[in-house]
């Protein structure tokens, strides 16, 4: 008679985090002024073993705020007011710019499109997000396994 052993499931808790062995599915979260309390929600829910990063824009410093976010996932503030535009003008820096370049860079060099598992929540608005989308889908990122808004329809299939 053989015997086949099923996988035993592991608990997801403080002690299972700390093991070496513990798998750590990288995070991609994106914010702006406008979403702070989705983000709150979505950082709520995440594992305290989580890692990755978070990049949230905000049009000046009065809106820094505590957020919490598992130690492993490093928060990155956006100030739009510090930032320029476009490079080769004097523009200020528009909504969703800051956001959309820090996120590009971060992807250009962290993202390993195969087999890549990252967890991508984009929660900011329109236009940051659209630029961020149509990046990562050119990287080799389905547009499936992306989550933002719904209302913007951006993550259906291409």
């Amino acid at each position: 008679m053989s015997h086949t052993t099923q996988p035993q499931a592991v608990a997801h808790n403080a002690s299972a985090c700390r093991a070496s062995r513990h798998t750590r599915v990288q995070h991609l979260i994106t914010a702006d002024e406008s979403s702070l309390v989705e983000l709150e929600a979505a950082l709520a829910t995440l594992p305290i073993c989580s890692t990755g990063r978070v990049f949230i824009e905000i049009p000046d410093a009065s809106w820094l705020a505590d957020i919490s976010a598992p130690s492993r996932m490093v928060v990155t503030w956006l100030d739009r007011s510090q930032r320029s535009g476009a490079p080769g003008t004097s523009r200020g820096c528009a909504a969703g710019e800051a956001l959309a370049r820090a996120v590009i860079a971060w992807a250009d060099e962290m993202l390993c499109t195969e087999d890549d598992q990252t967890r991508i929540h984009l929660l900011g608005g329109y236009l940051g997000t659209a630029d961020i989308v149509d990046h990562l889908v050119e990287l080799g990122i389905r547009a499936e396994s992306i989550h933002a808004p719904e209302q913007y329809g951006l993550t259906t299939s291409r």
